[in-house]
């Protein structure tokens, strides 16, 4: 049984993943707060979570879609800082809980400007 249970969650957590997608742009055709623009950059998360969105299988949240993701990707590409146009996630407490069920999926992105 512990081997069925450690299997099923394996094959869930291959299920989750992340996606950056980034386009070069120019500075002179694009405006950004703070700098030149480089590139617009988009970052996606899904993840598992389990028992109402209690415990995290595989972790999609804010923090990891701007930092780990779409800030890692900027400065990758040359830039000093994110010029932040909107992120979102799924919301996880109150009613939006029960949502969540035994195994729950979740999604998290984010999307802004590179500037140098």
């Amino acid at each position: 049984m512990k081997k069925a249970i450690l299997s099923a969650v394996a094959a869930m957590s291959l299920v989750a993943c992340t996606s950056v997608e980034s386009a070069v742009v120019s500075g002179a055709e694009i405006s950004a707060n703070g700098g030149e623009a480089v590139a617009v950059v988009q970052a996606n998360a899904l993840g598992l979570t389990a028992i109402f969105h209690i415990v995290d299988l595989v972790q999609s949240d804010l923090d990891t879609v701007v930092n780990k993701l779409l800030v890692a990707e900027a400065k990758a590409m040359g830039a000093s800082k994110v010029d932040l146009k909107g992120a979102g996630t799924t919301p996880r407490h109150g009613i939006y809980a029960l949502f969540g069920g035994i195994i729950g999926v979740t999604s998290s992105s984010a999307f802004g400007v590179a500037v140098k």
